[in-house]
């Protein structure tokens, strides 16, 4: 097992962990939560042996396998499979001990590797590997493309198959589900709750975590908190430890007072000097107790549209895709005030373009599309983040929406979404992924739309964010149109499912474990299915072959260059940030006098990080227009 015992972290000038421990038993499956910033990451880290303890202990046995998720992925010209089997280490090395004994002919060494191969699972291992690509959404086709070739999340995904793939003790998972879609999500829970080790997962998908863990260590305070039971199970406990915690704040603080007021009344009094004495040495013992306190410091609200007119859309018959290539075939529609829909489909089915047609990125292509005069749209998609002005700050954004309100009316306002003090005068730039969607989302509530559309819009959210959006999108009056992987918020905002499947988008009538069950038979269905051979088909055309071709490569070039450019500048950002890590595991730096540098190399870390982020998802943007293209071109 894994002790953690009397522990202290310091982290620049930060204390994470004081006078901390915990327990970790083998076979145990725990979610770790906790603020942004308490230390969870940090964590990890330690018990992975890249932080020491400034105080106290940890012991984590020395014979475990710890498998954790690399976060960076060389642009690499080998195979998604053959990445994935470069996980298991052990593997490789017995792979490449016996081509060598083959080699030289050493019939006893060949032999004893075979057993050693047969040991470790290696005969068996490309299929496993193969069925860990297909869980995370990589087809078989795709799963022989050269790694270079796939997006920062799909990559992230790669990742997450090599540390499934590894046999191991230990399980870190730090935020697995940031970069899958809700199919792939139903799959990687089924994975998780089947794993024979440890596991230690953080995640901000509360559903995720209360179906794969079955305790949680809550960090808060400088302290590792222990709950048995999932993460319901936790809210629950919680909240009644805190009103226990507030009653006795209570309680205490009367007594306090009482004292207090004993000891100013007859501390110089001769006859009760010993008294009040001894209430002081009381008051000075009293161990000091916290009022209780809700997490969040997060409030948002939607305010009511300035008109509600029906129908906000009407659709009939509506073809819809990039330039040429259709997606959807024939959307029929109508969105009405109090419409709550979410989306439910395959990567790939088409989400995402019924979304983009529906804020105008799209036109259709043929049928009767007519958005009613009176509409006011609310769009959040991940690119969304693109257009903040970086050198801006949340108020200034804000007052470009509101020029004639009072800068204390419109500060207020973005602190319901945390944005307090000074940070709501800071520039943009230098926040985190999360922080720059958190003001994407003020922006949006400002403007009182009355049709919402929500392309992933809890993506690099907190628990304390999603709980607050969730709130406010039930008040929500206007319709809301919504494609997530957060089945939480979809449980509590989605009032009717439509499904997103070969072209068309239908009525749904189920709730996600239906759709949970859809997407099982639709996998054994495929699979029951038997592949036409190329003889059955008719004989295409050399000529006319060649020519779709040739207008497919035409369609895809300008893509792909602007792909490359986004390459090249990742692997840039990429390599500096591997340098400036080497750069702060020198303890020297954290020294008082080294405190401007490590300060300078923190920025220049952060800006690097959301440059990277942000160059990813135009090149994730790219990537789908690119798929749907070749979806497109394969279909006909």
């Amino acid at each position: 097992m894994i002790t953690i015992s009397q522990a202290q972290l310091i982290r620049g000038s930060k204390t994470l962990l004081n006078d901390a421990s915990m327990t970790l038993y083998p076979g145990h499956k725990v979610g770790l939560v906790g603020a942004n910033g308490t230390g969870k990451s940090s964590l990890l880290a330690l018990i992975m042996g890249k932080l020491q303890l400034d105080m106290g202990e940890i012991q984590v046995p020395s014979q475990w396998q710890i498998a954790t998720v690399a976060q960076e992925t060389p642009a690499l010209d080998v195979s998604a499979l053959e990445y994935v089997l470069d996980g298991d280490r052990e593997f490789r090395q017995l792979e490449q001990q016996l081509a060598q004994a083959e080699a030289d002919n050493d019939g006893h060494k060949i032999a004893d590797l075979h057993g050693k191969l047969d040991a470790v699972g290696g005969y068996s291992i490309r299929a496993r590997a193969g069925m860990l690509l297909a869980g995370l959404g990589f087809s078989e086709e795709k799963q022989n493309n050269p790694v270079r070739s796939f997006s920062g999340g799909w990559r992230m995904r790669l990742n997450l198959a090599q540390a499934l793939l590894c046999r191991s003790d230990l399980l870190l998972l730090d935020e697995p589900t940031n970069h899958l879609d809700l199919d792939t999500m139903f799959w990687l829970e089924s994975w998780l709750k089947s794993y024979q080790g440890t596991l230690v997962l953080i995640s901000h998908d509360r559903d995720f975590i209360d179906g794969v863990v079955g305790e949680i260590i809550h960090v808060e305070n400088q302290q590792l908190n222990y709950y048995k039971g999932n993460y319901s199970a936790f809210e629950r406990i919680r909240a009644e430890r805190m009103e226990q915690q507030q009653i006795a704040f209570e309680r205490q603080q009367r007594e306090r007072a009482h004292m207090q007021s004993f000891v100013d009344r007859f501390r110089y009094k001769a006859s009760k000097a010993r008294q009040a004495q001894s209430r002081l040495k009381a008051l000075e013992k009293m161990a000091e107790l916290m009022p209780a306190k809700a997490d969040s410091e997060f409030h948002m609200e939607f305010l009511e549209p300035h008109a509600l007119p029906n129908p906000l859309v009407a659709m009939e018959k509506v073809a819809v895709g990039y330039g040429d290539v259709t997606i959807l075939n024939s959307v029929h529609l109508n969105l009405v005030p109090g419409a709550r829909i979410g989306l439910l489909g395959r990567n790939g089915a088409g989400k995402s373009t019924l979304i983009k047609l529906l804020a105008g990125e799209l036109q259709a292509q043929r049928g009767k599309y007519e958005p009613n005069p009176g509409l006011k749209i609310g769009y959040f998609a991940q690119h969304q983040i693109e257009y903040l002005r970086l050198d801006d700050t949340p108020l200034m954004h804000l007052q470009r929406l509101a020029p004639d309100t009072r800068e204390q009316e419109l500060r207020d306002f973005l602190g319901g979404f945390g944005f307090h003090g000074d940070m709501a005068l800071a520039p943009v730039r230098p926040f985190s992924g999360g922080e720059k969607a958190r003001l994407v989302l003020a922006l949006l509530v400002w403007q009182r739309p009355n049709l919402l559309l929500l392309d992933e819009p809890t993506n690099h959210l907190d628990l304390d964010m999603r709980h607050a959006l969730t709130v406010a999108l039930q008040g929500f009056e206007g319709a809301m149109v919504i494609v997530s992987h957060d089945r939480h918020l979809l449980r509590l905002t989605c009032d009717d499912y439509y499904l997103v499947d070969n072209g068309d988008v239908e009525s749904f009538n189920g709730d996600l474990d239906d759709y949970h069950q859809w997407l099982l038979d639709a996998a054994k269905a495929a699979k029951a299915t038997p592949v036409s051979s190329d003889d059955s088909k008719p004989q295409q055309d050399k000529k006319q072959q060649k020519r779709l071709e040739a207008e497919l490569r035409q369609k895809l070039s300008p893509l792909k260059k602007q792909q490359a450019k986004f390459e090249t500048q990742q692997q840039k950002f990429t390599d500096r940030l591997a340098e400036l890590e080497e750069k702060l595991a020198d303890t020297s730096l954290y020294e008082a006098q080294n405190k401007a540098t490590l300060t300078e190399i923190l920025n220049e870390r952060t800006t690097l990080q959301q440059q990277l982020e942000e160059s990813e998802l135009q090149w994730l943007d790219l990537q789908e227009q690119i798929d749907n293209i070749e979806q497109q071109a394969d279909i006909s």
